[in-house]
């Protein structure tokens, strides 16, 4: 199904991302207040979460049993559903919901498959509480379908991190990268580097690691926690990112001794042996608190001429970072470094690392799948965004040019992979704060986000609809549009 165009339905209901299939089934159901949610013990939090934003979404309340006449909702796990394809993601995260006078039953494989099913339900109770019999089968195109946010630069409030995961998961979007260190860019802002803005945005209670995290924000292991219980409520993975042995000025004002050009750089000095095993001893540091099963560790837009200790470096921090447990994760950026992976094995690069596809020049995903990486579709030139700047998409994405002209294996004219190529796991868009002398905050770069969020989750879960016109899409985003939850950004 990946990359395929699907129809639209004229009787199917709305929701965002649109439906894989729809058959209409004859008359209607409607929940009442007193409705019932039944549900196995393995689906206890899924259906708790239901009846919250059910009461929120739809201002109906309900319970376990259903008063007579008030509708039920059945939560159901089948590990041999057959969504009827063949595609890769749909066991883990399809389903199937069903419509008729007895109620509403969602089932699948898998706890995440009917927690998306509740979201499509809730969805179509935003419209209203009657509900047109039928029964949907839905599953994503794409494994990843992501996020990303640049804390390093600019700090963002626990409230804010918390919205975006339940903005994601209200549009199936379940990837959530969280960018945790960065600098200024002192060639833009001509100052030096000993004045240059900079943040590492963990604090660690190590004595070890005092004077690390950014003293204008950080998260304690507590806040760190609230995001990760959060998230696995609603089934989003948050992937931290620690980025080096560029963007790493924070290190630097810790430790100057390991900086490049004796510390006057944001890049570390990877000819310091000690450089790397500092490296190697924060992720073991840090990596305990992230329960996602990948751990970004940036790598991008080091310095040229430095090959030979930049794969050192990065074959160093990805076998590590798989000896504590993780998948690692890189910005593609070998094309520059070494003019491609070259060799396999202790020669080359390692590839059990999945690359986010960032930049054509520094390395393309046509590239790194050539080169035998799994990647995912970050391009900057499409997906972007630098808040108010003029370059970058400074005022938000073009909405229009991605609906009519985007999908995740599209990386630009002469660069594009396949659709549903086995090595492209899927997209995410990407907020960078790079004007950190700018004054705004955490809602204005929300409201840069919000007018191009429903495109991208209908390109990465389901792609085209035939017959389905930009305007009609925007209509219906923005009938679907209040997720549950939301109390600082929105």
């Amino acid at each position: 199904m990946n990359g395929t165009t699907i129809s639209a339905t004229a009787n199917a209901p709305v929701v965002v991302p649109s439906l894989q299939r729809w058959e209409s089934g004859p008359g209607t159901t409607t929940l009442r207040a007193g409705f019932g949610v039944g549900h196995p013990e393995e689906l206890a939090g899924v259906a708790q979460t239901l009846l919250a934003d059910i009461a929120e979404v739809a201002g109906l309340a309900g319970g376990t049993g259903p008063d007579e006449g008030a509708g039920m909702v059945t939560l159901a796990l089948d590990p041999e559903l057959d969504l009827g394809t063949g595609n890769a993601t749909a066991p883990g995260e399809g389903y199937v919901l069903e419509i008729d006078g007895g109620g509403v039953r969602i089932t699948a494989r898998t706890a995440t498959g009917v927690y998306w099913g509740t979201r499509s339900l809730l969805q179509m109770l935003a419209a209203s509480t009657t509900l047109p019999a039928g029964t949907a089968t839905d599953w994503p195109n794409y494994p990843v379908r992501g996020f990303m946010l640049d804390v390093g630069r600019r700090f963002a409030r626990l409230e804010a991190l918390r919205d975006y995961i339940r903005l994601l998961s209200w549009y199936k979007l379940n990837t959530f990268m969280v960018h945790l260190n960065d600098n200024e860019i002192t060639k833009d802002t001509k100052r030096s580097w000993d004045d240059a803005q900079h943040g590492f945005r963990l604090a660690s209670d190590s004595p070890w690691l005092a004077g690390l995290a950014a003293e204008d924000g950080a998260y304690s292991r507590a806040e760190w926690d609230s995001f990760e219980d959060l998230a696995e409520q609603r089934h989003v993975r948050l992937v931290p990112e620690i980025d080096v042995p560029a963007h790493s000025r924070s290190f630097i004002r810790w430790r100057p001794e390991l900086g490049l050009n004796g510390g006057d750089s944001d890049m570390l000095d990877l000819q310091k042996p000690e450089t790397v095993e500092l490296v190697k001893d924060v992720f073991a540091e840090f990596v305990p608190w992230f329960r996602g099963p990948a751990v970004h560790f940036g790598a991008d837009e080091y310095a040229r001429g430095h090959s030979e200790t930049y794969r050192g470096f990065f074959n160093a921090v990805s076998t590590h970072l798989r000896s504590l447990g993780k998948d690692p994760v890189a910005w593609g950026s070998l094309s520059v470094m070494s003019d491609g992976a070259g060799a396999p094995g202790p020669d080359g690069y390692n590839r059990d690392v999945t690359i986010c596809a960032w930049n054509k020049g520094w390395y393309s995903g046509q590239a790194a799948v050539a080169d035998g990486y799994n990647v995912i579709n970050t391009d900057d030139d499409l997906l972007y965004i630098v808040p108010f700047a003029d370059y970058y998409h400074g005022q938000g994405l073009d909405a229009r040019e991605l609906f009519e002209g985007w999908e995740p294996h599209i990386f630009g004219t002469g660069h594009n992979l396949y659709p549903g190529h086995p090595q492209l796991l899927g997209a995410a868009s990407a907020v960078w704060n790079d004007l950190v002398l700018l004054d705004y905050d955490e809602r204005a770069v929300y409201q840069l986000v919000k007018p191009s969020f429903g495109v991208l989750a209908q390109k990465m879960w389901a792609g085209a609809v035939a017959g389905l016109g930009y305007e009609e899409f925007m209509d219906r985003n923005a009938a679907v549009a209040g997720w549950p939850g939301g109390t600082f950004l929105d």
